[in-house]
């Protein structure tokens, strides 16, 4: 048995005529495969600039479910799936078995990669489960696109020694790694687009005089060092407008009026900043925010209701709401930069905590150094967040950390749980000023970080309510764009409170996961939830659809029929895999080894 296993690993077995795969020919669970079964096609052949890859593990995920549901609509497909169909899995490990003759002399049969699947070839995007066949087959081609791309090259070499569900789950951690290096602007953009938007001004106080406009300055960010290429101006007051465009004409900024916010005359501006809390026009400009744009208003009352926010251009797009009192533009940017790590000893929230994203953000905050004080994990299934807790707890509270489980389903026992958490607090909170207790009764109550994994506008606007003075909600749940959540904005200036949001991830953020899987500083292995065969495929996407699972799906392509397996299920199954787990109840590369001595085909 362990003779095949290392032949296996140095990959010299020789090659089958067939390889077995899962097309998507339609949206829709019922177009994948044939018969409810994978489909055998000639083995693929490679070209003298090609490598032959064998995909080792592969995780499902839920991206792979919007595929399904989309099918040809799906905005990373462009192509008819149903003449050329589509191979999903992007959360894949993969061993070289055969070099192309160009390639030899940089590639070596049994070498192991992991791939970053988002694949860009001259500005065209060839995903790797989308466009490109996906790790739900035994073998694929990596070509010239992969390997020399517009990023470079978009494998990334793996130890001989990690496993191989270790190494492919280091695609969806590597989301969640990235979710806290997140770096936004702290000034205008330099050679970018500005627009600014003048309110009507507050009736003047009795006696008082001059124009309001002459308050507004801005100490950076529009001089000789830095400054936009074009600004708009927008019903701004006049002493202030007139300040701006002699600064301007000194500068050679292009100067456009734009006296219609629904009709400007650019398509986008990569800053907005509105003199005043005014919800329409907040709503009205939004739209025309670039990718990675900042929103900065400055206003020193609070906003009269909230404001429908686009949470999935947040998302997606990487927009920013900063504001300020004023005078200062410039300060709205810089005086409160955006943070997106945790803050050390603070209060966290993860809402929608139960599910496989749910508990990778768990894990990395309770091993991280300088982590939370408090976490709150939220989820509407029991089943999961027990799970959750018997997987944590001892863990959070040998690192100094209270863990809070809560069903918002179960209303009262929800409400007394989160009580403490009020934003104004409840009157005379017990804690001990200064200790880093939970009831912070001086501080205002509320959660200095929210992370909210459940996609529902609904929950979203509600998690917003709860956030602490200069507190941060990261939208990490893939709401799609045009997804509206009422916010209130006003806190953006009157709390410093920030909303931010993150998808995927880059080459850079999927191999430093990778060094911290390598390392042990994170453990993908830790979010195995559920093993198959290839032939286990429906089953496991059928069940990443329901949540049957509190963590990840894993497909072996290369092993004897299996149906989907939870690891606890393997204690009657495969009893030495088993006997092998972490606690009884974790997949470890020990674990690994013995299920591939006992399953290899």
């Amino acid at each position: 048995m362990s003779d095949l296993l290392e032949t296996y690993r140095k990959a010299t077995r020789p090659l089958p005529q067939t390889n077995k795969l899962w097309p998507l020919y339609a949206a829709g669970l019922e177009n994948l495969g044939v018969d409810g079964r994978p489909i055998a096609t000639p083995m693929p052949t490679h070209g003298p600039d090609e490598l032959l890859v064998r995909h080792d593990a592969c995780g499902l995920c839920f991206s792979d479910i919007k595929v399904i549901k989309q099918g040809q609509e799906h905005p990373r497909i462009f192509r008819d799936i149903c003449k050329e169909p589509v191979v999903l899995g992007h959360e894949l490990s993969m061993t070289v078995v055969s070099v192309g003759e160009k390639l030899r002399g940089q590639y070596r049969i049994g070498d192991r990669f992991i791939i970053q699947a988002d694949i860009w070839k001259d500005g065209v995007n060839y995903a790797y489960g989308y466009m490109i066949q996906g790790g739900l087959s035994q073998y694929g081609v990596i070509d010239q696109r992969i390997l020399d791309g517009d990023h470079g090259n978009y494998l990334i070499p793996v130890q001989p020694g990690t496993g191989y569900a270790e190494s492919a789950l280091t695609e969806p951690w590597a989301c969640v790694t990235a979710a806290y290096q997140l770096q936004y602007r702290t000034g205008l953009k330099a050679g970018g687009v500005t627009w600014i938007i003048g309110t009507p001004p507050p009736a003047p106080s009795p006696g008082a005089g001059g124009d309001e406009g002459a308050r507004y300055t801005i100490s950076a960010g529009f001089d000789a060092t830095s400054h936009p290429a074009r600004l708009l101006l927008t019903n701004v007051p006049a002493a202030f407008a007139a300040s701006l465009r002699e600064r301007a004409a000194g500068l050679g900024i292009e100067v456009l009026d734009a006296p219609d916010v629904a009709h400007p005359p650019v398509e986008q501006a990569d800053d907005i900043v509105l003199l005043g809390a005014d919800p329409d026009l907040v709503e009205a400009a939004s739209p025309f925010l670039a990718d990675f744009g900042v929103f900065a208003i400055i206003a020193d009352r609070p906003m009269p209701r909230k404001i429908n926010v686009d949470v999935g251009r947040v998302h997606y797009n990487r927009w920013v709401y900063v504001g300020g009192a004023g005078p200062d533009i410039a300060a709205a940017y810089s005086a409160m930069p955006v943070r997106s790590t945790l803050r050390p000893a603070g209060r966290a929230w993860f809402v929608g905590a139960g599910g496989p994203m749910g508990r990778m953000h768990l894990q990395r905050a309770i091993q991280v150094p300088d982590g939370p004080a408090t976490i709150v994990c939220t989820d509407v299934s029991d089943l999961r967040l027990d799970d959750l807790r018997r997987s944590f707890e001892g863990e959070a509270a040998a690192a100094g950390i209270e863990l809070i489980c809560l069903n918002p389903m179960n209303r009262e026992a929800y409400a007394a749980g989160m009580a403490r958490f009020q934003t104004p607090p409840p009157s005379k909170g017990g804690g001990r000023e200064g200790d880093g207790s939970s009831t912070r009764s001086q501080e205002g109550g509320g959660f200095d970080d929210i992370i909210v994994l459940a996609p529902v506008p609904a929950v979203i606007a509600d998690a917003g309510t709860w956030l602490a003075p200069a507190g941060v909600m990261n939208v990490f749940a893939g709401v799609g764009r045009g997804t509206m959540a009422g916010l209130d904005l006003g806190d953006a200036y009157l709390k410093q409170t920030r909303v931010i949001g993150h998808s995927a991830s880059s080459i850079d953020d999927l191999r430093h996961m990778l060094f911290l899987a390598e390392t042990g500083t994170l453990s993908p292995n830790r979010s195995v939830a559920a093993i198959g065969s290839l032939t286990a495929v429906r089953d496991g996407l059928q069940a990443v659809m329901d949540t049957s699972f509190p963590g990840k799906v894993v497909i072996y392509p290369h092993i004897k029929e299996m149906p989907l397996t939870s690891l606890p299920d393997l204690q009657e199954t495969m009893p030495t895999v088993h006997a092998r787990l972490k606690d009884g109840r974790e997949w470890t590369v020990e674990a690994e080894n013995e299920f591939l001595r006992l399953m290899l085909a």
